[in-house]
């Protein structure tokens, strides 16, 4: 097969993917106007797992940390909200597909995805701080690197290839599909989003690099407000302390709780 072939079927298939996000923003919206919202089931996502193991510090890997934290949130999470349901996309250390874990989302018709990782800047360890991001175009080349290092844990599937239609998340021009991206829960997640960030700075103590927005595959599969929370840089190593301590991972867990909280009660008073 020729080259030139092989980039039209990846186009082809793009456009294809695109069309049918439009068709289910169109049926979300129409949802949207004829069901009152609420909050009854979140899904927490605890990044990488398994053979993969996301980034790492000197002595923490990333799959441990976000694991450790999306545990502790879910926790939380139950004790002060018993009347939503708590569903992990992992609660071990395994492998999960980027696509199931937007399926667990989906086929349990979460109100709410929140995915749980940590950041790096292998180049400076000066670099600190939580962002939260949510599904969009980026902004800036930084953005793109987290959502390209993220989305990379599809080429530890076994058949990725077909599972996301020829998206290559190493190549800059698959992420042209993710620039014409809508969604009728954009406004939901970046409200969640910024909730998150404001506790992170002014209950946590944490510096917050802000609200981003980047394709990340798990975001962009996912059929609710969905956000993807950076708890920290395990390149640096104060913050590295900081994420391998069981205190300041219940620290950042209950931030996360409260934005959870916060967000719930306003989208439910509405």
């Amino acid at each position: 097969m020729c080259l030139c072939h092989t980039k039209r079927k990846k186009l082809k298939n793009l456009s294809i993917l695109f069309l049918l996000s439009i068709g289910f923003v169109l049926m979300s919206y129409t949802t949207l106007n004829t069901h009152r919202y609420s909050v009854k089931t979140v899904v927490i996502d605890a990044g990488h797992g398994g053979k993969d193991q996301g980034t790492h510090g000197k002595l923490l890997k990333e799959k441990d940390v976000a694991l450790s934290v999306a545990l502790k949130l879910g926790k939380i999470i139950k004790e002060n909200l018993p009347d939503v349901k708590v569903i992990y996309t992992r609660d071990s250390d395994h492998f999960v597909e980027l696509n199931d874990r937007a399926l667990i989302a989906n086929k349990n018709n979460a109100d709410v995805f929140i995915s749980i990782h940590c950041n790096s800047s292998p180049h400076n360890d000066g670099v600190h701080g939580t962002e939260t991001y949510t599904m969009g175009l980026h902004s800036s080349k930084g953005n793109l690197n987290v959502a390209m290092r993220e989305n990379s844990s599809m080429l530890m599937e076994d058949d990725y290839n077909n599972n996301y239609d020829g998206f290559d998340p190493n190549s800059p021009e698959s992420y042209i599909l993710f620039n014409l991206y809508l969604s009728a829960y954009s406004d939901n997640s970046l409200n969640l989003a910024s909730k998150i960030e404001g506790q992170f700075k002014r209950r946590v103590g944490r510096h917050s690099r802000g609200v981003k927005q980047a394709g990340f595959v798990v975001l962009w599969r996912t059929s609710m407000p969905s956000v993807l929370v950076e708890t920290g840089f395990l390149s640096n190593p104060k913050e590295e302390k900081y994420l391998g301590d069981p205190l300041g991972q219940t620290y950042i867990a209950s931030g996360i709780y409260r934005a959870f909280r916060d967000y719930k009660k306003e989208i439910e008073s509405i």
